[in-house]
């Protein structure tokens, strides 16, 4: 499966992003679908996973109440709706899928989000 992701770019602090990815087969033969992000010099660390059902299963500490992901299986996408971000969001975010009843994961290649006056 390929996982194509996008909606990254520069907002201001205080601003509003939607990121979209989009599987290159349908997500109801995904098991659990989950956003990613790795800052410069850290590691890569999980920012929300939703469940095929669409029911979001984790969200980071850091994102609560800001972030919200979403997942419509007819158009084989999720979302990713970023409101008042703060420069500490600044960072590449990757799409990932687990799929088969070994959770295989794949990756998308990764949007910049880059939040600064």
């Amino acid at each position: 499966v390929q996982l194509q992701a996008s909606g990254g770019g520069l907002v201001q602090p205080g601003g509003s992003l939607r990121l979209s990815c989009t599987a290159s087969r349908a997500t109801l033969s995904i098991n659990d679908m989950g956003w990613y992000r790795q800052a410069p010099g850290k590691q890569r660390e999980l920012v929300a996973r939703i469940k095929r059902t669409g029911s979001v299963s984790y969200y980071a500490d850091s994102v609560k109440g800001r972030f919200t992901m979403s997942r419509d299986n007819a158009k084989n996408t999720v979302y990713l709706q970023m409101d008042s971000l703060k420069s500490e969001d600044t960072a590449v975010y990757y799409c990932n899928a687990l799929i088969g009843i070994f959770n295989d994961a794949y990756w998308g290649q990764g949007t910049q989000v880059t939040v600064s006056s």
